[in-house]
Parts: C-alpha cells; sequence; structure tokens
C-alpha cells in the first residue's frame, strides 16, 4: 500500500508510457525499485553483525529444549531474540540464558559483542574454558556463570574489566590457583569462586576490593592463612571461606573490622586457636557459622554484643569453660549450636528468656546441674537436644507450652523425677527421647496416642505403673520401654501402632498373654519382650510379622509348643525363645529359613531330635542346652530305632545305592540340558544385537547422538570402538568399552540393550541414567558426556575413569594399591556425593545400586558415583516408593526393601555401609568363609565383639603401624551404623560426610572414640 502511493505520488504512469511507449504495472515498478534499494545499500535489509555474531555463538552449543529457535537469520537485529536485550542503538547489552538447559562450549564471538553489559548463562551444562575474549568486553559490568561445567585455570585476564561489579562462577570444575589480579576489580561487589577445584592460598591482593560486598571461596581445596588483609573490606556484608578448605592457623582477628558484615561463615576448614574477641565488634551479623575445626578455648563474652544474631553455631570444635552470662542478650537468637566441645557448668537460665529461640543443641558436653526450669516457656522451642551430658534433676514441664515442640533428647543423663503429664498433650512432638536416665513414676497418659510421635524411647530408666491401654498413635515407628519396673498386661491396643518397626519391652515386669493383635504389625523388624512375666502360648499371628528380623522371647513363662508358621518369616535373623516353659518338639520347618544367624532355644522343655539341616547345622550345643527331652546334633545321641520299625532317611540312603546313582545321573542330565538351551537362546537373543553394532548399513533406523556437552566427535567414532579387545568391564546392566576418540579423548562407553523378551521394551535403566546424571553435576559424580541410540542398542558416554572401579582394585590383584589414606578418601569422597544425590538435588535422588563397582576412580584416585540405571527421584525426604521388583546388587540390598519393596535414601546408607565394611575388610560383601545366609554385615558385627575383634577383620593388604587406629575405629563404626537393621537408626548422609570428616578435627585420644558410642541418633542434626 505504502509503497504503491510512493511510486504514484513520484511517477507519473501516464508520462512513462509516453516515454517507454507501454505501460508499466505498479506493483512491477516497485520490485524494480527495492531491488535496486538492495544492490546500493544491502546492509539496510540484512542481520546486523552482532546478529551474526550471535547466531556464530549459538553453533557452538547445542539448545535441546529449543529456547533459541526464534535466533534466525531473517531478522534485521537480534533485538527481539530471547534472552537478549539492546539499547537504542540496536546494541546487544545483555545476554541472558540462564536455566536453558544449554551445552557445548562458550564461543570467542562473544567478544564481538562490544557493548554487552550483562552475562547470566548460569544453570547450564557449559563446559571448556572462558574465552580469552571476555576480557574484551569492556564495558562489562555483571557475569554469571555459575552452575556449569568450566574447566581449567580461572582466568586472570578478567582483571581487564575494570567496570564489573559482579563475577559468579559458583559451582563448575576450575583448578589451578585463585588469580591475585582480580584485586585489582575496584569495582567489584560480588565475587563467588566456590564450588570448584581451587587450590593454594588466598591472595592477600582480595582485601584491596574495597567495593565488595560479598565474598565466597568456599569448597574448594584452599590452603595457607586465611589473609588478615580481608578485614580491609569495609563493605563486605557476607563472607564464607568454609567447607572443605584446609587453612592453617587462626581466625584473624582483623575479620572484627568488617563493621557491614552480615553473614560470616567458616565452617569445616581446619581452623585453630581460639574464637576472636573482636567478633564481637561485628554488630550486623545474623549469622555465625566456626562449626567442624579445631577451635579450642572458651566462647568470647564479646560475642553477647552480637544483638542481631539469630544463628550461632559453633558445634563440633575443641570449646572449654562455660557458657557466658553475656549471651542472654542474643534476643533475636533462632539457633544455638554448642554440641561436641568440653563445655562445662550448669546450663544458663537466660535460654528460657530468649523469646525466639526454636533450635538448642547442647550434646556430647560436659554440662552438670538442673536444666532451666522455665525453658520453653516462651513458647517457640521446636528441637531440644542435651543428650550425653552429666544433667540432674527434673524435665522442665513447660517445654510444649505452645505446641511447639518436635524434638526431645535428653538421654544419657542423670534426670529423676516423674515425665511431665504436659508432654502427654503435646500434639506437635516426633521424637523423644529420654532413655538412660533416673526417671520414675508412670509413663503419661496420652503420649502413645499423640498423632505426630514417631518415635519415643524411655528405656534404661525406673518408670512404675501400668503401660497405657491405649495405643493410637498412627505414626509411631519405634516404641522402647526397656529395663524398667512397669507391670500389668499389654492390650489388644497395641496392634493399632501398625507403623511400628521396633517394640522393646524387654527387662520389665508385664504379665499375661502376648496379644493376638501383635499380628498386625506387618512393618516391625525388630521385637523384644524378653525378660518379662508373658505367660500362655505365643500366638499363632506373631508369623504374620513377616519383616521380623529380630524376635526375642526369652526369660519368659510361655508354654505350648513352637509355632511351625514361624517358617512364613524369611527374613528373621535373630530367634530367641530360651528360658521358657515351651514344649513339643523343634518344627522341622525353621531349619530351612534362610536368614537365620542367631537362634536359642535353651533351657525349656522341648523334646524329640534336633532338626540338623539347612541353617540348623551351624548352631552349637548352647542353643539347645537345658530341655532334657532333646537329643541329636551335640547334644546326646537320640535313641536308635528297634528292630522292624522303619529305617530312618539317611540309613534308607546307605540302604539304595542305586538312589544315588539315578539321582546323579538326573542331575547330569538336567545340567546338560540347560547348558544346551541357553547356548540356543544366547544366539537366538544377543546374535543380531551384537552384529547389529558393526552392520550399520543394515540398521533400520539409524544412529542418533545425543550430546551434554561439545563433543569432537559423532557417532560413528564411537561405534568404532565397541570390539572386543576394547571391553574393561561387564555388569548385568551392560558392557563397557575404552574408546579413544580422533582427538585423543578418551572415553568410557557403556552398551546398553533396549529391547525385551518378544519385542517389550526394556530400556534396562537408559532412560533413567539420562534423566538422572543429565541433570546433576558434582565434583564426586561421574560426569555424562551424551548418548548415542538406535532402535536396537543404547550407549552411554562418560568420562573415561583411569584407575576402574574401587571394587576391582580391592577385590582384584592391584588390591594393595589403595593404602588405607587413599581408602579413606574414597569413603569421604564417595560419601560426599552421594549427600549431594540425597540432600542437594532437586527433586531428591536414590541411587538403588550403591556398591564398590561403582564407585570409579579418576588418575587422581578421587572418587565418583556412577551407573544411575536405577536411581529414583523423591520428591519427599524420607518417604518410601514401592518397586514392582528388587533391583540392585546381591550383599548390598537393605534389608527392609528386600521384603517390603519399598525404597528411599536410607536403602543407599545401608549398602554404603556395606561398601565402608570392602574398605575396612578388604572382603566382598558375600564370601563362603562367612557360611550359609551370612552376609559381610553379620560377619563383621559378630568379629568385632572378641578382643582382638578389629585387628581380624582389617585388611591384612594394609600394615598395621601404618593405619590411624582412629580413623580404622571410626570407619568401622560408621559402616555398622549405616548398616543397621533398622533404617531409623541409620544416619544421613550428611550425618556421615560430617562423622567422617570431624575424624581429623579431634585430638588423637582415647576419649575421641567415645563420641560415637550412641549409634546414629548423635549426629542428627547439622546446620539448619
Amino acid at each position: 500500500m505504502y509503497v504503491r502511493s510512493w511510486i504514484r505520488g513520484s511517477v507519473d504512469e501516464q508520462r512513462m508510457e509516453g516515454l517507454l511507449g507501454f505501460t508499466i504495472p505498479w506493483h512491477l515498478l516497485a520490485w524494480l525499485v527495492l531491488s535496486v534499494s538492495v544492490q546500493l545499500n544491502p546492509a539496510a535489509f540484512a542481520l546486523s553483525n552482532q546478529g551474526e555474531a550471535l547466531l556464530s555463538f549459538k553453533s557452538y552449543m547445542k539448545d535441546q529444549n529449543g529456547c533459541l529457535d526464534d535466533w534466525v537469520r531473517s531478522d534485521p537485529t537480534p533485538c527481539g531474540w530471547t534472552g537478549i536485550t539492546c539499547d537504542h542503538g540496536s546494541n546487544v547489552i545483555s545476554l541472558k540464558l540462564a536455566g536453558m538447559n544449554l551445552t557445548g562450549a562458550l564461543s570467542s564471538d562473544i567478544g564481538r559483542l562490544r557493548s554487552l553489559v550483562s552475562i547470566s548463562i548460569e544453570l547450564n551444562n557449559f563446559t571448556g574454558t572462558l574465552p580469552q575474549a571476555l576480557s574484551d568486553l569492556s564495558e562489562l559490568r555483571f557475569i554469571n556463570i555459575s552452575h556449569n561445567n568450566f574447566s581449567n585455570q580461572f582466568p586472570a585476564n578478567l582483571s581487564a574489566l575494570q567496570l564489573l561489579e559482579t563475577l559468579d562462577a559458583y559451582n563448575n570444575n576450575f583448578s589451578g590457583v585463585l588469580p591475585s589480579e582480580l584485586g585489582r576489580l575496584k569495582y567489584l561487589q560480588h565475587l563467588n569462586l566456590g564450588g570448584n577445584y581451587i587450590e593454594g592460598s588466598i591472595p592477600p591482593g582480595y582485601g584491596e576490593m574495597m567495593q565488595l560486598q560479598y565474598l565466597s571461596l568456599s569448597g574448594n581445596f584452599l590452603s595457607g592463612k586465611i589473609p588478615p588483609e580481608i578485614g580491609n573490606l569495609s563493605q563486605l556484608e557476607y563472607l564464607y571461606l568454609g567447607y572443605y578448605n584446609a587453612y592453617e592457623g587462626y581466625i584473624p582477628s582483623e575479620l572484627g573490622k568488617l563493621q557491614r558484615l552480615v553473614r560470616l561463615d567458616l565452617s569445616f576448614c581446619g581452623l585453630s586457636g581460639p574464637i576472636p574477641v573482636s567478633l564481637g565488634n561485628l554488630t550486623n551479623l545474623d549469622s555465625l557459622f566456626l562449626q567442624i575445626n579445631l577451635l579450642t578455648g572458651p566462647i568470647p563474652a564479646e560475642l553477647g554484643n552480637l544483638r542481631n544474631l539469630k544463628s550461632l553455631d559453633l558445634s563440633n570444635n575443641q570449646l572449654d569453660g562455660q557458657l557466658p552470662l553475656e549471651l542472654k542478650w542474643l534476643k533475636k537468637l533462632e539457633l544455638a549450636s554448642f554440641f561436641r566441645n568440653q563445655i562445662h557448668g550448669e546450663i544458663p537460665s537466660f535460654f528460657a528468656e530468649l523469646p525466639n529461640l526454636q533450635v538448642l543443641f547442647l550434646w556430647c558436653n560436659n554440662f552438670t546441674g538442673n536444666i532451666p526450669q522455665q525453658l520453653g516457656n516462651m513458647g517457640n522451642l521446636q528441637i531440644l537436644d542435651f543428650s550425653s551430658n552429666h544433667l540432674n534433676g527434673t524435665i522442665p514441664p513447660y517445654l510444649c507450652r505452645e505446641g511447639a515442640l518436635q524434638d526431645l533428647f535428653l538421654f544419657n543423663n542423670e534426670l529423676s523425677g516423674a515425665i511431665p503429664d504436659s508432654l502427654g498433650y503435646c500434639y506437635s512432638l516426633v521424637r523423644a527421647r529420654l532413655g538412660n536416665n533416673k526417671l520414675t513414676g508412670p509413663i503419661p497418659q496420652g503420649l502413645l496416642s499423640l498423632n505426630s510421635i514417631q518415635m519415643l524411647e524411655l528405656l534404661n530408666n525406673n518408670l512404675t505403673g501400668q503401660l497405657p491401654e491405649t495405643f493410637e498413635a498412627p505414626q509411631l515407628e519405634i516404641l522402647d520401654v526397656s529395663n524398667n519396673n512397669l507391670h500389668g498386661m499389654v492390650s489388644e491396643g497395641i496392634g493399632h501402632l501398625t507403623m511400628l518397626s521396633l517394640l522393646v519391652f524387654s527387662g520389665n515386669r508385664i504379665s499375661g498373654g502376648i496379644p493376638q493383635s501383635i499380628g498386625n504389625l506387618r512393618k516391625l523388624l525388630r521385637l523384644d519382650l524378653s525378660n518379662n512375666a508373658f505367660s500362655c502360648s505365643i500366638p499363632v499371628t506373631i508369623s504374620r510379622c513377616e519383616s521380623l528380623s529380630t524376635l526375642d522371647l526369652s526369660k519368659n513363662q510361655l508354654t505350648g509348643n513352637i509355632p511351625l508358621q514361624i517358617e512364613n518369616m524369611q527374613v528373621l535373623d535373630f530367634l530367641n525363645f530360651s528360658h521358657n516353659r515351651l514344649t513339643g518338639s523343634i518344627p522341622s520347618q525353621l531349619q530351612f529359613l534362610p536368614s537365620l544367624t542367631t537362634l536359642d532355644f535353651s533351657y525349656n522343655n522341648l523334646s524329640g531330635p534336633i532338626p540338623l539341616h539347612g541353617q540348623f547345622g551351624y548352631f552349637n550345643a548352647s542353643s539347645f542346652i537345658g530341655n532334657p527331652g532333646l537329643c541329636g546334633g551335640q547334644l546326646r545321641p537320640c535313641i536308635s530305632a528297634a528292630p522292624g520299625d522303619s529305617l530312618n532317611d539317611h540309613e534308607k540312603l546307605k540302604d539304595q545305592p542305586s538312589f544315588l546313582i539315578w539321582l546323579v545321573g538326573g542331575l547330569f542330565s538336567a545340567a546338560l540340558l540347560i547348558l544346551v538351551v541357553g547356548i540356543c537362546c544366547f544366539f537366538k537373543n544377543y546374535q543380531p544385537c551384537i552384529c547389529g553394532l558393526f552392520q550399520r548399513k543394515n540398521t533400520i533406523k539409524p544412529w542418533k547422538l545425543t550430546a551434554f556437552q561439545k563433543l569432537d566427535f559423532n557417532a560413528d567414532h564411537v561405534l568404532d570402538c565397541l570390539t572386543e579387545e576394547n571391553i574393561i568391564g561387564r555388569g548385568g546392566s551392560g558392557i563397557i568399552y575404552k574408546g579413544v576418540m580422533p582427538s585423543g579423548e578418551i572415553v568410557a562407553v557403556k552398551r546398553l540393550s533396549s529391547q525385551g523378551r518378544k519385542g517389550v521394551s526394556n530400556d534396562h535403566g537408559f532412560s533413567a541414567e539420562i534423566q538422572t546424571l543429565g541433570k546433576i553435576r558434582h565434583r564426586n559424580i561421574v560426569k555424562l558426556l551424551g548418548c548415542c541410540s538406535n532402535q536396537d542398542t543404547n550407549l552411554l558416554l562418560y568420562e573415561y575413569m583411569p584407575k576402574g572401579s574401587l571394587g576391582e582394585l580391592l577385590h582384584g590383584k592391584q588390591g594393595s594399591l589403595l593404602d588405607w589414606k587413599s581408602r579413606y578418601n574414597t569413603a569421604v569422597q564417595a560419601a560426599i556425593g552421594l549427600s549431594y544425590l540425597h540432600h542437594d538435588c532437586s527433586p531428591r535422588i536414590v541411587h538403588r545400586d550403591v556398591k564398590s563397582n561403582n564407585i570409579l576412580l579418576d588418575s587422581d584416585f578421587r572418587a565418583h558415583v556412577a551407573d544411575f540405571g536405577l536411581a529414583k527421584f523423591f520428591q519427599n525426604s524420607g518417604k518410601s516408593q514401592s518397586m514392582s521388583s528388587i533391583a540392585g546388587s546381591y550383599g548390598y540390598i537393605a534389608p527392609e526393601y528386600a521384603y517390603t519393596l519399598k525404597v528411599n535414601e536410607k536403602s543407599d546408607i545401608y549398602s554404603f555401609g556395606v561398601v565402608l565394611l570392602e574398605l575396612v575388610t578388604g572382603r566382598r560383601p558375600i564370601e563362603p568363609e562367612y557360611g550359609d545366609g551370612v552376609d559381610i554385615v553379620q560377619w563383621v558385627r559378630i568379629k568385632v565383639q572378641t578382643k582382638d575383634g578389629v585387628f581380624d577383620v582389617l585388611d591384612p593388604k594394609i600394615p598395621v603401624d601404618h593405619v590411624p587406629l582412629r580413623e580404622v575405629m571410626l570407619l568401622l563404626r560408621v559402616a555398622l551404623l549405616c548398616s543397621n537393621n533398622l533404617p531409623t537408626e541409620r544416619p544421613t548422609m550428611r550425618d556421615v560426610v560430617q562423622m567422617l570428616c570431624g575424624v581429623k578435627s579431634k585430638s588423637d585420644n582415647n576419649k575421641s572414640i567415645e563420641l560415637f558410642s550412641d549409634s546414629a541418633s548423635s549426629l542428627r542434626y547439622q546446620q539448619l
């Protein structure tokens, strides 16, 4: 319309007709004019130079989600493209590509965007080095490349960007040392180089960035001393220097000059010496984290000047003295953590007067005296842990005044008096652990009817009275009231506690019959009613508790026969009916219980022959003595059969040699038939797949290579590596090949078959690995480079691990290569990787196949968790998911998973405990010398009960004089905590990391071993 009007206004068609002798249509004339214009000035309609630069920039990466599909050459400028912002002159000033799942390299074409002010490419999967061209962008003020996989030395030339205000490179793979040149960035306000592999010391020149407000160098491998020059950063508000760094010396007192500081985190970085009193000058501080160090001396009274403090964590140090009374001025305090120190004296009463206090940790210290009776009166207290001290007096009555209390841990003290009745109305209560005290009186009515309570431990007290008649706690998982003076009967209401996994009433005076409703407790793992006055017969319904691994009814007055239905309890590991009045014979069916390792039927009135097959062949006479009517085995011989009586089975076989001949012949024939059928099935099902790998020209569907970062090879290069001589491993999920690419890069290729039987799709974990590893990045998680697939076969491409798997090194010919230091470091690094999956991923990830063969070691013997074919995503931590079948590796599978098919993080933790036992013992999870049905967990538990048990289980390939005994004891203790039969008693992976790393922060003395005497419960909490 506009072109036509312009033409008609500019040229008269009749005049053109007169000049040319014919009429030219207007639209043809318009086309001619535009063509001439484009020829004379092509830039007027072509994509701008900056747009061309961006297209070239895009060509170096892979846009898997199609976020940049609107980056097209047909546009005159890139100003309307996704992630691009321009100024009024159409110059690109902002590049924002955060969280778009982009992979590949950062191209040097970015240097052509001379007006660029801001770069934001965080939360992607960029790899390689940062281009030198970045230093040419003199207008840059903002760079965020966090949460990627950039590597090599962090570039010092970024110091040329004199206007730079923000530089965030958190969570990458940068190595080398910190560039001292960055100290020249006078306008820098935010510097984050945490979560990398950077080594060396902090340059003193970093104290010259006078505009700096945020400095984070945590999560690296830094050493040396913290430079006192950091105290010159007068504008600094956030300082993070801890986590995995290992500094020397003290906390610089100069940090007390940082008047604007809001958060100071120096945790877990090897600092020693006293806490500087100058930190009391930081009056704007709201968080002070100094936990897991080697700090000594008393807590400075000057910390009472920190009137804005909300979180104070000084735990896991060697602090002594008393808590200073000046802390009473911290009226905003919400979290106070002092556990695992050597603090003594009474607990100050001012804690009861802090109006906002929610969490108070004082456990594992030397506190004495009474607990302040007004504690909890302010109504905000949620978690209180005073366990493992020397406290006496009574439990305060107001702990749950406003119904906020969730966790109350007071065990291992000398408290007396009654449990406050108010706890019976504390509807918020989740866990209460009051064991190992001197408490008296009855259990408060209502305590076993709280809707939220999950754990109630009252063991080893002097409680009296009867058990409550009402049991209506729907979430209760652990109930332990053992070793008290309780009497009366257990009501049938006990069957309402259907979530129970542990029920212990031992060591009381409870009488009457065992309730029939006990059979409703289908999730019960341990039932201990021993040392009471239970009478009547053992209820047959107990056999419905098919999850039971421990059943102890010893030292009662039970009568009647042993129920033969116990044969249904296939996971039963410990069975004790001793010291009762049981009669009849031992059911022969019990000898075939597959998991039974401990048995005691002694001191009853049982009679008849002892079954000698199956598991019973391993039990000695002590399991059966005190039964005058029993015979056989290691007891007195049974009376021989009278003449004319039927011969027993053993004698029949002696008189029928032909039976043995037929038996052997039949077995040989069956084995031969199975071998022939197996060979036929192999060639029928697998030969086409094998051939298909090499006859690529005949495949129905072409190979597709999907890269998760920039790769210098293609699918053909990968397929050329799939030869017999390149095989480096075989497993249940596939074959592993070593592949050398044309560029010299070495990768590991795992081949998975994606076709199940009869054409049913079965990807053997291919989808799970892609979904899992494609989204996570961590220094201790194996890196997935890409995948290659067609309709028959899936290939996964990993970074190559030269040292192979931990399992191969431990149990192969090269086991001697792993000295104790390497083993301990492997344990720590693998724990950190699993902790990342369980706690830092969103959604959280359960591996489901943790084992030594799935922990790979690089050239520096650094551990990487691998093989995510069975991994599952979990939205809610601690919640179990039901599986359709058991998946995992024999010897590593948690007991509850095996018989309930339910899995959560605790299943991984059990498997990791087995790996730790492998590291200590050098043995496999299952070995013949353990005995039938006995695995490494049970074998170690039996061995360590002897005087020299630790030395008996220690790998003989490690010289004893080269091993720090304290570290061995710790690793063994953590392994047994992780492999506890009860999932609720296992620590979290965060706890495991804290335990394994914390051993370095304790002086080498015998007392330190006592820190681990309370199982996993002493390791419940890290910083909230």
